[in-house]
């Protein structure tokens, strides 16, 4: 793969004190080599904007689509000072599957939840050399650590966001609970961001009553749709309203469509899983499946993925399947 400038910028400034409606109009080109590749460098560059913004005691306005682009507006006192335009420049390399021969076909995602704690299990991960997507829990000893070495290697991660749940289970330090307002969620998410740096996405750790609440979900979508980041419902509780209110909200959203491949955490349970996966995206054409980090998981997926393609079934990163 070739190297890529990630962003080019111009700027326009044309803001005067003369002129309280002029502002400086920034242009950014994002150049990379796949469209999940620019995502992520367009959530990283938001990130840093808004931290300078943030300094600066700027706000934000919400994303403007134009014909070429995205379009941003920030703010001081009410009164816009910026405008920042960013374009997407697609550069293949030569190594890469033509458009035409990657659209083929059924495509199977699969994300492993849980990463943070255990090095190891990201490498045998890695060794697996399939576009497995990765979801690193924030604030584990080596939740930074894994994502730096995914993002290196050219894998997709997503930030596993703590939700509350029904049941007893164990909480996180931090988790998204119903009853937080819109300025404590913004808080909480952009908190976690930092904590695992460089996410296209996110989906849900636990959460069977947070993703059930409407009112949260409706405050959490705003926050990820301005962050640039897709999010996939774990679908931990049939009540769940997360994916409808994302799909509603705009922003690019999928589900587990097929059950979690190791409630049963034996090899050859899910093996079966994996075969069930499998049949499913071949039947629908995409579906999402979820793991977690177990050997016995990590075992059956070098036995069955293998096989996925003589199936008829692509692997494939969990950012070509949502919508």
């Amino acid at each position: 793969m070739k190297a890529v400038a990630p962003a080019d910028l111009r700027s326009e400034l044309s803001a005067s004190d003369q002129n309280p409606a002029s502002f400086d109009l920034i242009n950014v080109t994002i150049r990379a080599d796949t469209s999940s590749s620019s995502q992520a460098i367009l959530s990283r560059l938001l990130r840093a904007m808004n931290s300078v913004a943030t300094r600066r005691r700027l706000s934000r306005d919400g994303r403007l689509e134009s014909r070429e682009g995205i379009l941003y507006a920030y703010r001081r006192a009410g009164v816009v000072t910026h405008m920042v335009h960013f374009r997407e420049q697609i550069e293949a390399s030569s190594h890469e599957v033509p458009p035409s021969a990657q659209s083929e076909g059924a495509r199977l995602a699969i994300i492993i939840d849980d990463l943070g704690n255990d090095r190891a299990a990201a490498d045998a991960i890695f060794a697996l050399q399939c576009p497995i997507t990765i979801s690193v829990l924030p604030n584990h000893p080596k939740s930074i650590e894994i994502a730096q070495e995914a993002n290196r290697r050219g894998y997709q991660v997503m930030l596993h966001l703590p939700m509350k749940a029904m049941g007893d289970e164990r909480p996180e330090a931090q988790e998204l609970r119903p009853g937080m307002s819109v300025d404590e969620v913004g808080t909480l998410v952009d908190n976690l961001l930092q904590a695992v740096p460089d996410v296209v996405g996110v989906n849900n750790h636990q959460g069977s009553q947070s993703t059930a609440d409407a009112a949260l979900m409706e405050e959490l979508m705003p926050v990820l749709r301005e962050h640039n980041l897709f999010y996939v419902d774990s679908r931990t509780t049939a009540a769940t309203v997360a994916y409808d209110t994302a799909q509603r909200l705009g922003v690019r959203s999928g589900f587990r469509s097929v059950p979690f491949l190791d409630d049963v955490v034996e090899a050859g349970a899910v093996r079966k899983q994996l075969q069930l996966a499998l049949r499913d995206a071949h039947k629908k054409g995409d579906a999402i499946a979820i793991g977690h980090p177990h050997p016995a998981t990590l075992q059956a997926m070098r036995d069955v993925l293998p096989e996925a393609k003589s199936q008829g079934v692509r692997l494939v990163f969990v950012s070509e399947v949502v919508h």
